[in-house]
């Protein structure tokens, strides 16, 4: 069974960036209903025995079209979300250093630069969606961004994620409206990039 990330952090922690009733709502009823979801499909697929970054690279493999989109929305869902919530933390370190941020440099220019990039991404996104820094089986840095809950895993591009910016409404609305922008902005005040520096190092490593 696929269980449902649980913050480290209260609902409350990431404020003012990210205020306790969006993270509540965000965690607790999103998340959740993805999950949940994700469970009773990939129980219905014959897939539940699998990791989830298994079943999202292999959805050719189902064959009955409605299942198969329900296991790529929820699928993606329940992973998308454990990704963003897990990088986030009201005292991360909010830089990266050692090798991720040598790599940034080397690939963006200067983590400014990156920012830069990836916030346009997220920014310019039609619709819900996501923006991806993803690390590619040669070891090089792979920003991508994607409509609704597809995640360069789903997508087919063999490259692994190790943060992502969510630009669904759900995940910005009540505090920032209709500014994502201002949303992205402040979102790299609670990115915590030790976590980050963690993932990168892993996928590295496979």
């Amino acid at each position: 069974m696929f269980e449902q990330y649980k913050l480290p952090y209260d609902y409350n922690a990431l404020e003012p960036v990210i205020d306790a009733l969006t993270m509540e709502t965000h965690h607790s009823k999103h998340h959740a209903t993805y999950t949940k979801t994700f469970n009773e499909l990939a129980e219905k697929a014959g897939v539940a025995d699998k990791s989830v970054e298994e079943i999202l690279s292999s959805l050719d493999k189902i064959s009955d079209p409605a299942l198969r989109n329900g296991i790529k929305n929820n699928g993606g869902g329940f992973y998308n979300h454990n990704l963003y919530f897990s990088t986030m933390s009201p005292n991360g370190k909010r830089s990266p250093e050692g090798k991720l941020a040598e790599k940034i440099n080397e690939t963006f220019g200067s983590f400014e630069e990156f920012k830069e990039k990836i916030s346009n991404l997220a920014v310019t996104q039609f619709g819900s969606g996501w923006a991806w820094l993803s690390v590619a089986k040669d070891g090089s840095l792979v920003l991508s961004q994607s409509a609704n809950q597809d995640n360069p895993i789903s997508l087919g591009t063999g490259n692994t994620p190790i943060f992502c910016i969510d630009v669904w409404e759900h995940a910005y609305y009540l505090k920032f409206k209709n500014l994502r922008a201002a949303y992205v902005k402040e979102l790299f005040n609670v990115i915590d990039w030790n976590k980050v520096s963690e993932l990168y190092n892993s996928a590295l490593s496979k």
